[in-house]
């Protein structure tokens, strides 16, 4: 018969790993150049500024938007 009896030491040491697994997943970093639009269930909630940023991992969702001009050469036309 399997025993499947666990001690403090095992639960107190899943329980740090899950909560570090939760805030490595709950924490971003925006560059100053950067915005967050953040979704709440699908649906748009928030836009947050550049800085560390808290989401909830489950619920909410960012998407980074770059705010940075991009310089692109255009081709020259000819004339019809």
């Amino acid at each position: 018969m399997i025993d499947f009896t666990f001690t403090t030491e095992t639960v107190f040491m899943v329980i740090v790993v899950l909560v570090i697994l939760f805030l490595a997943s709950a924490i971003k970093i925006l560059r100053e150049y950067e915005r967050g639009v953040v979704f709440l269930l699908g649906r748009f909630w928030k836009v947050k500024g550049p800085g560390f940023i808290i989401i909830i991992p489950i619920i909410q969702e960012m998407v980074r938007v770059d705010l940075r001009t991009i310089v692109m050469d255009v081709p020259s036309q000819d004339v019809i």
